[in-house]
């Protein structure tokens, strides 16, 4: 005679084993939807930088043929171009801030869930914010 188990232990496997699933699904989810997120992360760096630089390189015409280096001025309409449109390039969004001969940029970058969306998380948004200063001339090392 062959044993069925204890009376009331119908399903039990089964049960346990949905929860496995569900359990191992999440844990995929947050192993391939957060490396998603770092790259999204790494990727808004990339462009806040880039945008920065392509800001702080605006410079005035007129300061440009100035007697001094000193008067170096950034133009601001030119940056703010410049920049959204590196942001715009790396398919992110941003806000562009020029303050004197600096220019920030803070770019968002945005992915969609692959797994976690089974969870209720659609959307992986992330952001990096980079700073550019015109300068001339090297700032580092010994005379």
């Amino acid at each position: 005679m062959v044993g069925r188990g204890r009376p009331g232990d119908e399903g039990s496997l089964a049960l346990m084993l949905a929860i496995t699933t569900v359990g191992v699904l999440a844990l995929a989810g947050l192993v391939i939807d957060g490396g998603a997120v770092l790259a999204a992360r790494g990727q808004a760096a990339d462009l806040a930088e880039q945008a920065a630089r392509a800001g702080a390189s605006a410079i005035t015409p007129t300061s440009l043929r100035g007697p001094s280096p000193a008067g170096l001025r950034i133009d601001p309409a030119t940056a703010q171009r410049a920049a959204t449109r590196v942001l715009a390039t790396g398919h992110a969004t941003g806000e562009v801030t020029i303050t004197g001969t600096t220019v920030t940029v803070t770019a968002h970058v945005s992915r969609p869930a692959t797994l976690l969306a089974a969870f209720g998380i659609s959307d992986l948004s992330v952001e990096a914010t980079a700073t550019a200063t015109l300068l001339h001339g090297t700032t580092t090392g010994s005379p």
